[in-house]
């Protein structure tokens, strides 16, 4: 009979503790995530692509000596063979070396200038929320200001300005797309701060900075992640378009933009030069947007399981 009592009481402890571990809003997330087909598959086609824009031009190189600089006039473009799976450029260059380097190109600036924009947005969109009062009037007033001006105006003022450096492309990028993060951390740090962990801090004497970026960042990391994933492809989409004006990623460097462009500018002759890389974005485009709908529906608690 003690025996039996002990395997219940063990029994219901284990259920508690899977009850327990169970109400975690992460491991809630997670779980909601998967049963998302489009998510899950969009996150596995992003998986691929990365992987293919990391190794891809190596193994090329090393198996084929392809590279994605070198040119061969003489060879001239030529249409999609086994040889050349996407066919070569006006220059010689082979095409599947170049989109995986310049899809290589436009997903780090995109994820690099989305991080910027987040880190912005986050500490400038607590701080204002936190102090409130004028100070908040006066920070979210530059917000507005900032909305109501063209976004890309600014990006190619301070591209222009900067210079046409990569790192100075995605800071550019950076420095002009955290105003949405900025107003997603401030309604979330406007609903936290009158929380009763909130105000334990406070009367435990914990500084201001202690309080915005111990307790209330990280409270409002669901959202700031949602926003970071749907900024992504709007800024590798923005990066594209400087490209195709020529303000972006320099030559000999590609990118998936500056390519779109060449393509463009043959595309009636050589199709391929077009169609390659407008397909790849396009794929990572759409794969990028049905994850970052996916981690939103994920981190919603009013989703049911």
């Amino acid at each position: 009979m003690k025996s039996i009592q002990q395997e219940t009481v063990a029994g219901t402890k284990s259920d508690e503790t899977d009850l327990i571990a169970g109400t975690s809003l992460w491991h809630d997330a997670w779980k909601r995530l998967r049963k998302n087909n489009m998510a899950v598959s969009s996150g596995a086609v992003m998986v691929c692509l990365g992987v293919a824009c990391l190794c891809g031009p190596a193994i090329l190189g090393i198996i084929w000596g392809y590279d994605a600089h070198t040119q061969n006039l003489a060879y001239g473009p030529q249409p999609p063979s086994l040889q050349h799976p996407f066919g070569t450029d006006f220059y010689g260059r082979d095409l599947l070396v170049r989109v995986l380097t310049g899809a290589r190109v436009s997903l780090s600036v995109g994820v690099l200038a989305a991080l910027v924009a987040a880190s912005i947005g986050t500490i400038y969109g607590a701080v204002s929320s936190y102090n409130g009062g004028l100070v908040d009037s006066f920070m979210m007033r530059i917000v507005d200001i900032l909305y109501a001006l063209p976004y890309m105006f600014l990006v190619i003022i301070l591209v222009t300005i900067l210079g046409k450096s990569l790192l100075l492309l995605f800071l550019a990028l950076g420095a002009v797309g955290w105003l949405l993060t900025a107003r997603v951390v401030r309604g979330q740090v406007m609903s936290l701060k009158e929380q009763d962990f909130i105000l334990a801090a406070r009367s435990l004497g914990t500084t201001s900075r202690g309080i915005i970026f111990r307790h209330l960042i990280p409270n409002t990391l669901g959202p700031v992640i949602v926003t970071f994933t749907l900024t992504v492809p709007s800024m590798i989409l923005q990066e594209a378009f400087l490209s195709f004006l020529g303000l972006g990623v320099q030559p000999p460097q590609p990118s998936l933009g500056s390519l779109i462009n060449d393509g463009a500018n043959q595309m009636l002759v050589f199709w391929w030069t077009l169609v390659f890389p407008g397909g790849i974005m396009a794929i990572m485009l759409f794969a990028l947007n049905f994850l970052g709908d996916g981690i939103r529906d994920a981190l919603d608690p009013r989703m049911k399981i």
